[in-house]
């Protein structure tokens, strides 16, 4: 399947070595500090401070995982554009640290990357923005 506008065929990453481990209740910062390329474990810890109003922590665990998932991503063939569905659920980490990647810049009066991390967001997948609030 492509992206009819584009030609871009979607990029779909592998499981996430840390998706289980979460699903079974292990906390998010010793999954993190197990398999620190997860860019799952870092969202989810990302997520974990926006809930508890600790916008500098969210923001620096955001950070994180968006880089472990534009690594995950260029290791996937991902060439900078092009879908990256919601559909696929090992996508979802990267897609999740986006989202909270820019609630925490807005929440540190970084509007610019905010707004780009929101677009960029939207460009990827818009049901993942839909499904996660942007």
């Amino acid at each position: 399947m492509t992206n009819d506008l584009l030609g871009i065929p979607p990029t779909h990453l592998p499981e996430d070595p840390a998706a289980a481990a979460l699903d079974r209740g292990v906390a998010a910062d010793q999954v993190a500090a197990a398999q620190p390329t997860s860019c799952l474990a870092w969202a989810v810890l990302a997520e974990d401070a926006l809930a508890d109003d600790r916008a500098v922590e969210a923001y620096a665990y955001a950070r994180t995982g968006y880089h472990r998932g534009l690594d995950a991503l260029r290791r996937s063939g991902w060439r900078g554009q092009g879908p990256v569905p919601w559909e696929h659920e090992p996508n979802r980490g990267f897609l999740r640290a986006l989202a909270a990647l820019s609630r925490a810049a807005g929440l540190i009066g970084e509007e610019e990357e905010r707004h780009r991390c929101a677009e960029f967001l939207r460009a990827s997948s818009a049901t993942g923005a839909r499904e996660l609030g942007l």
